[in-house]
């Protein structure tokens, strides 16, 4: 929906917001309230496993906004959804679960699209550093026991975008 058509739509207590702070700050509530509506794009990942091909939606974060943003404040994360962190260049990398609800698995991944390290069952709200453990070019975060559920491993192959052919 465009901001346009949201304005007109958006009304408080029985009135029709038409002051630009006024509505500024209605979307920005609406954003806030609804961390999900943040994502810049959801994109396809492909996972091949041992036991088959694992097809993740995925929301991308590639602004450092984003990257800080992360999944922090969200009370869930359906199977099959994800966020996928963006670090081009490959480098060393490190996360925490700071803010962060919901038990996650972080799936560290080179630039080659090989599963370089997984970091399973993280504990929500640490700020414990849990790192890549090598160079890595994305990190992809999946509800925790998603590696274990699909048999995910490292090595195994990531298809997306963001990862080069080798």
């Amino acid at each position: 929906m465009n901001f346009a058509l949201m304005v007109a739509r958006l009304r408080i207590p029985g009135r029709l917001v038409t002051s630009s702070l006024a509505a500024a700050s209605a979307v920005l509530f609406i954003l806030c309230a609804n961390p999900a509506a943040q994502a810049a794009s959801v994109q396809p990942l492909e996972i091949a496993t041992k036991s088959g091909v694992r097809v993740f939606l995925v929301e991308m974060a590639t602004t450092e906004e984003e990257k800080t943003q992360g999944l922090m404040y969200r009370k869930e994360l359906p199977d099959g959804k994800g966020m996928l962190f963006d670090f081009s260049p490959e480098q060393q990398i490190s996360m925490w679960m700071k803010n962060t609800y919901i038990p996650l698995d972080m799936i560290f991944i080179r630039a080659d699209g090989r599963i370089l390290r997984i970091a399973e069952n993280t504990e929500p709200l640490s700020t414990k550093i849990i790192s890549s453990g090598g160079l890595a070019r994305g990190v992809l975060e999946v509800i925790a026991g998603t590696a274990q559920k699909y048999g995910i491993q490292p090595g195994d192959r990531v298809a997306h975008p963001l990862f080069n052919k080798r």
